[in-house]
């Protein structure tokens, strides 16, 4: 079984690491087969770490994507070679990812600590049911304290309700949290990966992160806070 953590940031957007030091943490440091770097809003760190990986001819694979915002929360876009647009709709973003060529998930779902897709959002796109407006997968193994919250609570509907494939990541914005969630799946690539997705063969799993300075976690949330108004400052500036 490989292992993936689809869901990192770096300094791109709200990480405390560069993607160059991400990039040796991984290699160095853990036992990940395949990672996914979602930066807010931009998919700039992931293509460079995808590129970087294979010119320096690590073990791992990555995956480009990022985190995108939507009018009801967060959203993790995989396998995407470009930006996908923010402060939409859920359904429409949904289907540009989906028009990208990536896969969809739904991270620290329900969580009130972050934005997240809620309940009711969850909700309507499984009653809807409609091809290619929906999520891939769903987030049920996030050690971060977005994801631990409402953790359970979101493996108990997905259970009884929304039926997804279960992934697990760390959400991490500081090498020490690297891995500290990941998914299990048939394989060691990210088209293993892919296919066990589609097929709903993947297993979320997480352990405790370790611990980080009080004090760097406090400016970690802070900036990560910030991390969407700095881009959207940076693309009304790049509009004049």
């Amino acid at each position: 079984m490989g292992k993936a953590d689809l869901h990192l940031h770096t300094r791109v957007s709200d990480g405390f690491a560069s993607v160059e030091q991400l990039l040796a943490w991984v290699e160095h440091c853990t036992d990940l087969d395949v990672i996914a770097v979602t930066d807010h809003e931009d998919v700039r760190g992931g293509l460079e770490a995808r590129e970087l990986a294979a010119k320096r001819g690590y073990r791992f694979e990555v995956i480009p994507g990022a985190e995108v915002t939507t009018l009801q929360g967060h959203v993790l876009a995989l396998f995407i070679e470009r930006d996908v647009p923010s402060f939409r709709g859920v359904e429409s973003t949904l289907a540009m990812i989906h028009d990208a060529g990536g896969l969809a998930v739904a991270p620290h779902p329900l969580s009130w600590l972050t934005r997240s897709v809620g309940q009711r959002t969850l909700d309507a796109l499984w009653q809807r049911g409609e091809a290619g407006v929906g999520f891939d997968a769903i987030e049920l193994a996030n050690p971060s304290p977005a994801g631990r919250r409402t953790g359970a609570k979101a493996a108990r509907l997905n259970g009884e309700r929304w039926g997804l494939p279960a992934t697990g990541s760390s959400d991490a914005h500081h090498l020490e949290h690297v891995g500290s969630g990941w998914t299990e799946f048939p394989g060691a690539t990210g088209a293993d990966l892919r296919r066990a997705i589609a097929a709903g063969t993947t297993r979320a799993a997480m352990t405790p992160p370790a611990a980080v300075p009080p004090a760097k976690l406090a400016l970690g949330l802070a900036w990560g806070y910030s991390a969407t108004p700095r881009k959207v400052v940076r693309m009304l500036g790049g509009r004049r």
